[in-house]
């Protein structure tokens, strides 16, 4: 565990050691706050909760995630300290698990920070903060799998624009599997078991899930097992790619 932790502080200090941390969680929560209040129109549904902050979480992800992702490991392959980073005697697993943590936990700091939101709507009526509570649950869960996706998007090339640019179209493909205009292409002609199988894979139908108040066990194990499986093969390519 001493190996992965140090990789994470190296990687979490490394985050606010320029301007670009800050900028980028203030412009999430300018973001965040102009899709809540006007095109989630907060407070005309005259409704004490947070779906509306929580209907754009997936879409807002969908650019954001990303872009922390991109750098985790392009940045080392183009400066080349990526070698220096696998003789030092860290087991690699620590190395991939603490530059995801670390990203995880910078994008957990920018998600608390719209706390404003729920002393908010605790202020103007009185909400289930239970509810309220799973959805924030669920947002770090999918920003999880947002990441895992891009730090092994990241590994692939040197290029952080082109990290950028596969995690995003691998992210669209998961978040948008479920909805019905994808669905109905495989309907025709695809068997019942690869539709549902297709549709279970939805980013969207597990966080509203969520979102909703209810946090299943499935739901846990789909974010979790997702993650799991992109960082073995994030852990894969690196491997691969050192051994190249």
């Amino acid at each position: 565990m001493k190996p992965m932790l140090a990789v994470l502080r190296r990687e979490f200090s490394g985050y606010f050691s320029t301007p670009v941390a800050y900028v980028f969680i203030v412009v999430f929560l300018f973001t965040a706050g102009i899709f809540t209040f006007y095109l989630g129109q907060f407070f005309e549904r005259g409704q004490a909760d947070l779906k509306a902050f929580f209907l754009f979480h997936p879409w807002l992800y969908l650019f954001f995630l990303p872009a922390i992702a991109m750098r985790l490991w392009a940045e080392e392959r183009k400066a080349g300290t990526i070698e220096l980073l696998l003789t030092l005697p860290i087991p690699l697993w620590a190395a991939v698990l603490g530059k995801f943590l670390a990203a995880w936990a910078f994008a957990g700091i920018a998600l608390a920070l719209t706390f404003p939101l729920w002393l908010t709507v605790n202020w103007l009526g009185n909400p289930d903060n239970g509810v309220i509570l799973a959805g924030y649950i669920g947002s770090l869960l999918m920003a999880g799998a947002y990441l895992a996706i891009g730090s092994c998007m990241s590994a692939v090339t040197k290029n952080q624009v082109i990290a950028f640019v596969l995690s995003v179209l691998v992210c669209f493909i998961f978040t948008v599997s479920g909805a019905p205009m994808v669905l109905s292409f495989f309907q025709g002609w695809a068997p019942a078991l690869i539709v549902d199988t297709i549709a279970s894979f939805s980013f969207l139908a597990h966080f509203n899930a969520i979102t909703e108040g209810v946090i299943d066990i499935r739901d846990l194990v789909f974010f979790l097992s997702l993650i799991a499986v992109w960082l073995y093969a994030n852990a894969v390519i690196v491997d691969l790619k050192k051994a190249g």
